[in-house]
């Protein structure tokens, strides 16, 4: 499970040229984890936008595709880690995400 912080400048570090999340996906990759889950982490702090969470599956989905997943096969999830919102059973905040 690679989980991305949703939050504005966070998770634009974390995709940057020598950011961690870049890092952690090649990581994965090159360790030979072969299936990956994509939790979209704090997106409370975004008021649960899907306009967010579809930005940053997009980045996301052409950078892995890069390393060499294939992002139709990638779960991307959001959720909130501090509120347990939509880890474990379906958040009313993201009636978009199906």
């Amino acid at each position: 499970i690679l989980i991305i912080a949703a939050g504005t400048g966070e998770f634009e570090a974390g995709i940057s040229k020598d950011g961690q999340t870049r890092e952690h996906a090649l990581l994965a990759y090159t360790l030979g984890v072969k299936q990956l889950i994509v939790a979209i982490n704090k997106m409370d702090t975004t008021k649960w936008s899907e306009d967010r969470y579809k930005e940053i599956v997009k980045e996301v989905s052409n950078f892995i595709k890069k390393v060499g997943y294939n992002p139709k096969t990638v779960a991307f999830v959001p959720i909130s880690g501090f509120n347990g919102d939509n880890m474990i059973e379906p958040s009313p905040n993201c009636p978009w995400y199906k």
